[in-house]
């Protein structure tokens, strides 16, 4: 039996949504459930148990907020990345998507390829995340040593631009807000402004003479190679 690229479980009250994006990620090897609401969702995860839920907001029963807030109240699905995919497309939306603990934000419509290409991106992250050495074309990041390695030369990058660096390129294409880069570099003991992310952030890209890290404006930052 050819061996699936992973479990993804699809949540939509749109039949036709859930129909194209199935059919698409299990063309291109993935295994796949869905759920029409909020509460059928939950008990898919309990039994289904993916690694990755593609999730609608505006539901009936149960919405997608409310489902991702459960979904992230239980310890046992910190690793589960979810996705929402939805209608709503405003920034509001987005930022509050992200502070309950999305992963990722995808506005409909989008087109079947650009989604597949979106679920691999994220699959990346699952299997790059354990290893202490990230690897990108022309970037390495070694976490154990502390060392960047760009285009072959060492760049040498103080503690917390490295943790910084680091934290931004473990999940490449997910935007990480500002308070959640403060919390998890300089932690919730150090007293610091967002205009220090800012600062880093400046010293990194002319320390590496490249933009691997985009703003997001009025959200945060994101890493892509």
């Amino acid at each position: 039996m050819e061996k699936k690229l992973g479990r993804v479980l699809v949540v939509d009250d749109e039949k036709d949504i859930l129909q194209i994006v199935k059919y698409n990620l299990e063309l291109h090897g993935y295994e796949v459930e869905t759920a029409e609401n909020g509460v059928d969702a939950i008990e898919k995860n309990k039994s289904f148990k993916p690694e990755l839920i593609l999730l609608d907001i505006m539901m009936p029963h149960k919405d997608g907020i409310q489902t991702c807030i459960e979904i992230r109240a239980n310890p046992l699905y910190d690793d589960t990345l979810i996705i929402f995919l939805t209608a709503l497309s405003d920034e509001k939306s987005e930022i509050r998507g992200l502070e309950i603990g999305a992963d990722d934000y995808i506005a409909k419509p989008i087109k079947p390829k650009l989604l597949v290409s979106r679920v691999h991106s994220a699959f990346r992250r699952i299997n790059r995340e354990d290893n202490h050495v990230m690897i990108f074309p022309n970037l390495e990041i070694n976490r154990e040593k502390f060392m960047v390695r760009h285009q072959g030369q060492e760049v040498a990058l103080p503690r917390k631009e490295f943790e910084l660096f680091a934290l931004l390129a473990s999940k490449p294409g997910r935007v990480f807000l500002r308070n959640e880069i403060l919390e998890k570099v300089w932690g919730n003991d150090v007293i610091v402004g967002d205009r220090t992310i800012d600062v880093h952030v400046r010293k990194i890209r002319q320390k590496l003479n490249a933009d691997y890290i985009h703003t997001v404006k009025g959200v945060g930052y994101k890493f892509e190679a």
